[in-house]
């Protein structure tokens, strides 16, 4: 069984893909996990997170990732993420990550199954995936939570604004991009998480994949 789980930043898919994922019996991958990884290979060799990126010195990156590169927790500082968000456009890094996604869907590590969740699960990378969930939420709820996980991390200095607006432009850039754009799959179910904790938010999805499967 694949399941896969998209949305934009914040929405809360990532916590709720591992959740499926342990409850369900199945290996998960987070694939946004594979640009952090990029983008921290990048600024380890140099590169400036606002300078030009040269996309042949980005895919030889993506293509030399490593599976414990993906729980380095530098991937999680804000510098790796900005990095990522652009990192993430280029049609040549996401065709050098693109096999490394679709083998993990076809040979988890678990044999049962596997949960995606990124940007184009859905779409591009596994479009013929069992279950797929398109996860999202208004713009200033998922500030919010970005800005009381950055708190909770014992980031004090955080402008609430400037969060909020670095959002929306990646929102903008995810979903204009010519390569793989943030979009719903033409099937999958639409889970607004706005009102929702992510207790609220696990069960009307495992409401959905088991009447699904049902």
């Amino acid at each position: 069984m694949i399941i896969a789980v998209d949305g934009p930043a914040a929405a809360g898919k990532g916590t709720l893909a591992r959740r499926l994922a342990e409850h369900f019996g199945l290996a998960y991958l987070d694939t946004g996990a594979l640009y952090r990884a990029t983008a921290m290979r990048l600024l380890r060799a140099g590169a400036a997170v606002e300078a030009e990126i040269e996309a042949e010195a980005a895919a030889a990156a993506a293509a030399a990732i490593e599976p414990e590169n993906l729980v380095d927790p530098t991937l999680r500082q804000e510098q790796t993420g900005a990095l990522a968000s652009r990192v993430s456009a280029l049609p040549e890094v996401r065709a050098a990550l693109l096999q490394y996604q679709r083998d993990f869907a076809a040979r988890p590590p678990k044999g049962s199954g596997a949960v995606l969740d990124g940007r184009d699960i859905g779409t591009v990378v596994c479009p013929q995936a069992d279950h797929k969930l398109f996860v999202t939420a208004s713009a200033e709820e998922r500030a919010r939570r970005r800005v009381a996980e950055l708190r909770e991390r014992g980031e004090t200095d955080v402008d609430a604004d400037q969060i909020l607006a670095e959002l929306k432009e990646r929102d903008k850039r995810d979903a204009e991009r010519q390569a793989s754009p943030l979009k719903a799959a033409a099937d999958a179910h639409l889970l607004d998480t706005t009102n929702l904790d992510i207790d609220a938010a696990f069960k009307a999805a495992k409401a959905l994949i088991s009447a699904a499967k049902g």
